[in-house]
């Protein structure tokens, strides 16, 4: 376990190392100009005189080769200095890790609603002995995750907030002007998780310890709840990962329907006026959320599954005697 969890750290490692390759040369090589910005100019740059161009772009580095740049870029970084915003000269680390933690409420609450509306929603389609409604559950989660998250929260601040005036519309204050959001956030993935338990637990339900319990007499509910839904769950603790993922995306998207302060709306204006520094921030956080989930879900499968950790363990002794073999 020790070396698998060191392997899997390594991926991780190499992971966040090519996204934060991939988003430097994707930043540099994007139309616009970052010392322009800084100067609150034009895309011309008419205002500045070229020495004056030339001392921002010192003042941000811009003036050494793009290797150079990324090399200072990359070495700062695995110092956790990512540089300072060209917009605010706030340090960018510093700015994202203030806005982070309304972000992670949000997507904390709306995980924590997707997964259990998900669940209940599967299990409520396994337990269900009328054919008609059970189809009719198992298709409403497409339904779910094919429509636009942005467009089911504009319709709730129509109604809930505009027409019915329950919650509010915007804004970070207190724990009802995170509900709609986060209702909203939650549907892709109470309908994803619903998709993948729903036929996890149809393949599961016709397995023969299954036929067994039921034939000793077990209820529909004991065999649902005990013996198919341990052994069904796995897919979606798999899903977890991309799931976070999606989750850290669909905030920055939440954040700007609700108008929400968060990472959101420093991303969104970040991209806008090309801050590379803040960008970078913004990408590599993403990316550590998505690989920390995955990694987390990787050391949980023997947790969840001892069967995993055995044939990990044959597997291993198979290859050990063939090499000394």
């Amino acid at each position: 376990m020790i070396t698998y969890a060191f392997r899997r750290l390594g991926h991780a490692l190499l992971v966040l190392w090519a996204t934060f390759t991939a988003t430097f040369f994707l930043l540099y090589v994007l139309p616009g100009d970052a010392a322009l910005s800084k100067a609150g100019v034009g895309g011309d740059g008419a205002t500045l005189s070229p020495a004056e161009l030339a001392r921002v772009r010192a003042d941000l580095g811009l003036d050494q080769p793009v290797v150079g740049q990324y090399a200072t870029a990359l070495l700062h970084a695995l110092r956790g200095d990512f540089g300072t915003s060209t917009q605010t000269g706030a340090p960018a680390l510093s700015m994202y890790v203030e806005a982070v933690p309304e972000t992670l409420k949000l997507a904390g609450a709306a995980l924590l609603l997707g997964l259990v509306a998900g669940t209940g929603w599967a299990l409520l389609a396994a337990w269900t002995r009328w054919r008609l409604l059970r189809q009719a559950l198992l298709a409403l989660p497409a339904v779910g995750v094919s429509i636009p998250t942005f467009w089911i929260g504009l319709l709730l601040i129509q109604v809930v907030s505009f027409r019915w005036q329950l919650l509010p519309a915007i804004g970070n204050d207190g724990v009802r002007s995170l509900v709609l959001p986060a209702l909203v956030l939650a549907v892709p993935t109470a309908a994803m998780s619903a998709q993948i338990l729903s036929r996890s637990l149809e393949a599961t339900l016709h397995a023969p310890y299954v036929e067994t319990a039921r034939a000793r007499g077990a209820s529909r509910s004991r065999v649902l709840l005990r013996h198919a839904l341990r052994n069904s769950v796995l897919p979606v603790v798999t899903a977890l990962g991309m799931t976070a993922g999606h989750l850290v995306g669909g905030s920055v998207i939440m954040e700007t329907v609700f108008s929400r302060s968060g990472v959101g709306a420093i991303t969104v204006r970040a991209v806008n006026v090309q801050d590379t520094p803040v960008v970078l921030v913004a990408v590599v956080f993403a990316a550590v959320v998505f690989v920390g989930v995955n990694l987390l879900v990787d050391l949980l499968y023997p947790v969840i599954d001892p069967r995993i950790q055995l044939r990990t363990a044959r597997r291993t002794g198979l290859l050990r005697a063939g090499v000394a073999t």
